[in-house]
């Protein structure tokens, strides 16, 4: 048993890899006396649990950690970014497809902005890709109502305090003039709550259309408005360093591969039999792409 196994993990940080709620959301459902452990309900999460100690949630047993999964959703405009509206309006969970498992987005769009959306299910790798120590850019065309000169910009480029928040440095670029309205290219690293939106009105414009192009490495591309696309294990393993199944799995893969190693006869099998890479001498994958290609 290594150390880790025998440590366990927080009982916050599991319930999330159970794709139940994201750590942050799990911590609270702990504070309200939710969670028992052992038959015992627990209201801090400063606690180790290994697989066999017995969880439960809301008098339900917890599923145990499902495979990491990813998804590109293309949001349309009009949508909510939250499992539930006080005002009725219309979610992006109501519109995913019936056979979709529960999802968790990363970060957010606001109701009036559209384009790419990742979805996992997942709330330890949510948690990660939303924080800004992660350093991954998203990617926005902007379309505003107003005139502005380049050297106007410089004020954004530089970072901003607007109505007391500070915004970092922002990449920003004129694209084009549309009658009363200017198309930007935007690029940020935080995404705080309307960040972009609020930022150009401080220089004076007013933002009619948001759509967001990528987030870190995935792109939006040609997925049609409202589509969802799995985004492809080797994509997750190359881009995020995650792998598609539980760690158990994994390790049970592992030993397996070990194992076979030591037999005779799987060190006279050919490669395609033993395992081996089955990617071109080019370095590119089956498909064509080329490797680590930014493609979700």
């Amino acid at each position: 048993m290594s150390k880790q196994e025998y440590d366990g993990e927080r009982i916050a940080k599991r319930m999330a890899r159970a794709g139940l709620a994201s750590r942050r959301e799990a911590e609270r459902m702990i504070a309200e006396g939710r969670v028992a452990v052992n038959g015992k309900t627990i209201d801090s999460p400063a606690l180790n649990v290994t697989k066999s100690d017995s969880i439960i949630v809301d008098g339900k047993p917890l599923a145990a950690s499902e495979p990491v999964r990813v998804w590109r959703y293309h949001k349309p405009s009009g949508l909510v970014t939250s499992n539930a509206d006080e005002k009725g309006r219309d979610t992006v969970f109501d519109k995913l497809p019936p056979d979709m498992p529960r999802v968790m987005s990363i970060g957010r769009l606001d109701l009036n902005s559209e384009g790419l959306l990742l979805l996992t299910n997942d709330g330890d790798l949510k948690r990660r890709l939303e924080l800004p120590s992660t350093g991954w850019t998203r990617k926005y065309r902007v379309r505003a109502n107003g005139s502005i000169e380049d050297k106007a910009l410089a004020p954004l480029r530089a970072g901003v305090t607007v109505d007391g928040e500070r915004f970092q440095p922002m990449t920003i670029d004129i694209d084009r003039v549309q009658g009363a309205n200017i198309w930007l290219t935007v690029s940020i690293k935080e995404g705080k709550n309307r960040e972009i939106r609020r930022a150009l009105e401080f220089v004076g414009l007013k933002v009619n259309r948001l759509i967001r192009l990528s987030y870190g490495p995935f792109q939006l591309g040609e997925l049609a408005r409202g589509a969802v696309e799995e985004i492809r294990p080797k994509i997750l393993r190359d881009q995020l360093g995650v792998e598609r199944m539980p760690e158990p799995e994994l390790r049970a893969q592992a030993a397996s591969r070990a194992e076979a190693q030591k037999s005779p006869r799987s060190r006279a099998r050919p490669a395609s039999q033993s395992g081996a890479s089955l990617r071109p001498k080019d370095g590119r994958p089956k498909d064509g792409r080329p490797k680590g290609g930014k493609r979700g």
